[in-house]
């Protein structure tokens, strides 16, 4: 029972319901896990034995090879076929063990992100305290916004992972088997698949690195705030076909890590909306580092909006994007303008403490 100054909540609160349910797919997130393991460690074991018998039939091969004269027609044939097979069947099993692989880091991330969300959400929860007009604590309020938040990106990095690397690497398995049949019957016809394999998997490697890259960029931690924004506006404007100007005032620094995540994400979701809703031909970004404060501005040329009819919209619809920006800037001291109106283009300025 999680209680307040007011007095207890009722136990079918929309907190305790959300905590509990963050509980529940905690405790299966555990399971799925220890059942991965179980599977993994079969698939290696598999694949183990695989490799001992591919090694096997290539040594074979290579002495029929060495001595083809002396081996009859049909043995050549069969050892060819259990070559084929068994590197078929290795192959296979290594796919479905880098598949197993990665859904079992997947989904260490997902139970560490439960656990930590259910630590802050036991420490709000029992200090929320409800407001004077009957509404709900601000613990739940806060509680719900992260869980509706989490449950958004789970569903926007499922889109991602399915219309992208999901998709890409289907693609990749079909052409890798059409090398494989066109070896014996076309060499040549092979060797050009073949390249337009290795062409597909650059490709499929430098979107799943700009996957990564937008989901959470090392080079944030490593390099600082300026040089991430540098490298994501270029490839911003190479993306999304937008001329795109990023301009720096003062010397560039270090800054408390949470400042510089809070500042690049409002970058980031700014200029999201800019590719979605604005209709823009260029977007012009500046960056204040001058004094205790960080001013950020992201100006358009576009259609431009009505703001309050846009954030009581996406405030309905439980879209988090501009409204948790608004929300995290302020939260850290700082405050959000917009400037803009229909026909006439966006200015939205930011400014954070920067210490």
């Amino acid at each position: 029972m999680i209680e307040t100054q007011e007095g207890a909540l009722p136990d079918a609160s929309p907190l305790n319901a959300l905590i509990e349910e963050s509980r529940r797919e905690y405790e299966q997130a555990q399971k799925e896990q220890k059942e991965l393991q179980v599977l993994i460690q079969q698939s290696s074991a598999e694949m183990d034995k695989l490799v001992q018998r591919n090694s096997q039939i290539t040594t074979k091969v290579h002495q029929m090879e060495a001595n083809i004269d002396t081996y009859p027609r049909q043995d050549i044939k069969e050892l060819y076929s259990a070559s084929k097979e068994a590197q078929t069947r290795l192959f296979m099993m290594r796919g479905q063990l880098e598949q197993l692989q990665s859904k079992q880091q997947s989904l260490e991330k997902y139970a560490d992100h439960l656990q930590k969300l259910l630590e802050v959400s036991d420490e709000i929860a029992y200090t929320g305290v409800s407001g004077g007009d009957g509404s709900a604590p601000a613990g739940e309020r806060t509680i719900v916004r992260i869980i509706e938040a989490q449950e958004n990106e789970r569903m926007h990095l499922a889109r991602q992972m399915h219309d992208g690397p999901a998709q890409s690497l289907t693609n990749l398995i079909l052409q890798a088997e059409i090398c494989e049949r066109l070896f014996q019957k076309d060499p040549a016809q092979a060797s050009v698949e073949l390249e337009n394999l290795k062409n597909a998997v650059k490709a499929t490697f430098q979107k799943t690195r700009g996957f990564i890259f937008d989901l959470r960029p090392m080079m944030l931690d490593d390099l600082g705030l300026m040089p991430t924004l540098k490298r994501y506006v270029k490839g911003f404007e190479e993306k999304s076909g937008l001329s795109t100007n990023l301009t720096t005032l003062g010397k560039e620094r270090r800054l408390p890590a949470h400042i510089e995540v809070a500042v690049f994400r409002a970058v980031q979701e700014l200029l999201q909306n800019v590719v979605q809703h604005a209709s823009a031909s260029h977007v012009q970004v500046n960056v204040n580092l001058e004094g205790d404060r960080i001013g950020v501005s992201v100006e358009d040329d576009g259609s431009g909006f009505d703001v309050d009819a846009a954030l009581a919209s996406a405030g309905q619809r439980k879209s988090l994007g501009i409204v948790a920006m608004q929300e995290t800037v302020e939260m850290l001291g700082g405050h959000v303008d917009f400037d803009c109106s229909a026909g006439r283009g966006t200015k939205v300025r930011l400014e954070i403490p920067s210490a």
